[in-house]
């Protein structure tokens, strides 16, 4: 059967891969997460809803009570390179953004919002190419988003890794053992090359650690692990755990 136009727009949606924007702010004051939680709360996330985005995550680590440069981490998806430009252009010129948002785009010299911010670009995988919101139960606060960077010693190597995941079956893998997987993707431009990421989900710490311990004793991981082909194509982990503010879409 000949597929309708409409259907056909439809399905080629459903095969796009997404492009996601992983902004994290990093600060320093009380008074400079207060201004950036209001700018991301009343102004950001408002601007980016009117657009047609609405799946935006707005997470803090968990390691900020203690640490002294603190992060809030925005991932936001797109469908495009192209849309992403498009839709920034809009935000610009929308009067309610400008008036919510003008503590943090007037912001002095002398008393800046943030310290820095660092922007991650990311290219959903073909076998995961959707973000996927969570199904979390869990108190929202104990939630527990985990997020981790996969760096490998060259290129090569690093598709090797990107196979391992796809063709090899570790996606399938993290889906069957209900790891509530946010996204998969390749780093196309951030501060550490070659890169993949990817975040999974869960209600508590303590299902974390139970499901991590599912994962490493399954007879498939082992298998899998455990191949030649597959050695040796990570040098270096980088984890660190989430929790969605009140305001996040997830």
């Amino acid at each position: 059967m000949l597929l309708t136009s409409q259907s056909a727009q439809a399905q080629k949606k459903d095969l796009a891969r997404e492009m996601y924007e992983l902004r994290i702010y990093h600060y320093s004051s009380a008074m400079q997460e207060k201004r950036l939680l209001t700018f991301l709360e009343t102004a950001m996330l408002p601007a980016l809803h009117k657009q047609g985005i609405n799946d935006v995550g707005v997470f803090e680590a968990w390691a900020n009570d203690s640490s002294a440069v603190k992060k809030i981490y925005v991932l936001v998806p797109y469908e495009s390179l192209q849309q992403k430009s498009a839709v920034e252009n809009k935000i610009l010129t929308d009067a309610t953004f400008i008036t919510e948002g003008s503590d943090y785009i007037e912001a002095s010299y002398d008393k800046p919002v943030y310290d820095r911010f660092e922007t991650i670009l990311i290219q959903a995988w073909r076998l995961a190419p959707r973000l996927q919101k969570p199904a979390l139960n869990g108190p929202r606060e104990k939630r527990v988003y985990e997020l981790r960077s996969y760096e490998s010693a060259s290129e090569k190597i690093y598709r090797n890794k990107v196979e391992m995941f796809n063709e090899g079956g570790e996606i399938a893998l993290f889906k069957r053992l209900n790891f509530n997987a946010i996204f998969y993707g390749d780093v196309l431009a951030g501060p550490a090359m070659p890169n993949l990421m990817y975040m999974t989900s869960f209600d508590n710490l303590e299902s974390r650690d139970a499901r991590w311990k599912t994962f490493v004793d399954d007879p498939e991981w082992k298998t899998l692990s455990g191949k030649p082909e597959y050695q040796h194509n990570i040098s270096k982990t980088t984890i660190t755990f989430l929790r969605p503010l009140e305001f996040s879409d997830y």
